[in-house]
């Protein structure tokens, strides 16, 4: 409760200002606000007079100039302890470890589906995916390739490992059925999806090292490929296999037969991946040469070496993609 004073009990400012002070008017709001904007008696704006903005203005500005230089020292220092070409930390020190993902393409607008779905009589579904599948492989085209990546390109093989400062080229110009001018082949419902192996640096694959000492997991086609291939040339092992197959019974029964581009793999030339200018990630083209229409085909790649840890739940070495064409 307030207690109003007593005349006697003021002091004389207040006394003054009871009987002498002329007392204005009641302001509108609208005036009240440019009151505060601007009061010309006691040349105040927004209720600071120019004194008090500046010494706001000049504390400021000093607090920000020195979280500035504070933050600038501290970026200078982080950077150099960074190397601009390599990680600090790797393989085993790093986030990402050391065994690789494997990916597809092309990819659903979701980001969290995995379904590749079209109509196989309607070209404008078709066209989706063909775009799609064109822009990622726009890298990989020989016109496409910037001069300076081009001329660090080598054509590798087995027996040609790449040169010191140059990466094997990825050569999609003569890959059958999925090439860009036969649409991937989706326009006859034989669609092809890439794969590829994410890049971890200076991971470096550990090949089996014999065609008879297979992972018993491993499906018996892959096996015989295998077998067939080594007693060719025993380079062929040199090689992060892949292996693509429907996940259910019923899905076996209606993927169809496969093809694989250019190899049933990733050749081992391609590795390690340690930043080099124009390196290109090698790819596999899986092609579903007579898949079931108007059915849901649950599909599962793996890669196959003995470094690379499979879990299916986990999606660790492998790669789930659903087919639709109706």
């Amino acid at each position: 409760m307030t207690v109003k004073k007593r005349t006697s009990d003021l002091t004389s400012l207040e006394r003054f200002n009871m009987y002498y002070r002329e007392k204005e008017p009641p302001l509108t709001g609208s005036q009240k606000v440019k009151r505060f904007i601007w009061n010309p008696k006691t040349r105040q704006f927004c209720g600071r007079t120019g004194s008090s903005w500046s010494k706001i203005a000049l504390f400021y500005f000093i607090f920000y100039s020195a979280l500035a230089i504070l933050v600038a020292i501290c970026m200078w220092t982080f950077l150099q302890l960074l190397d601009a070409r390599q990680p600090k930390w790797q393989l085993e020190r790093s986030i990402i470890g050391t065994n690789p993902g494997l990916g597809f393409r092309p990819t659903p607008p979701e980001v969290a589906s995995s379904v590749i779905w079209y109509k196989g009589n309607d070209p404008g579904s078709q066209q989706f995916w063909v775009k799609k599948l064109s822009t990622f492989l726009a890298a990989y085209k020989r016109d496409g390739k910037k001069a300076g990546a081009g001329q660090n390109i080598h054509n590798c093989d087995f027996k040609l490992p790449p040169p010191a400062g140059k990466v094997c080229d990825v050569d999609i110009s003569a890959w059958g059925p999925c090439v860009q001018d036969n649409y991937f082949g989706y326009h006859k419902s034989t669609p092809c999806i890439f794969l590829k192996l994410n890049k971890i640096y200076g991971w470096r694959p550990k090949f089996y090292n014999s065609s008879d000492n297979l992972p018993k997991d491993m499906p018996e086609d892959l096996k015989e490929h295998i077998r067939n291939m080594t007693a060719y040339d025993k380079n062929y092992l040199n090689m992060v296999w892949v292996s693509c197959q429907g996940e259910n019974p019923a899905d076996r029964e209606n993927i169809g037969p496969i093809q694989y581009l250019p190899h049933r793999g990733f050749p081992g030339y391609y590795f390690p991946y340690t930043n080099q200018e124009g390196y290109l990630s090698p790819l596999v083209a899986v092609h579903l040469q007579r898949p079931k229409t108007g059915m849901l085909i649950n599909i599962e790649c793996r890669a196959w070496a003995n470094n690379i840890k499979y879990e299916r739940l986990e999606a660790m070495g492998s790669v789930h993609i659903e087919m639709l064409i109706e």
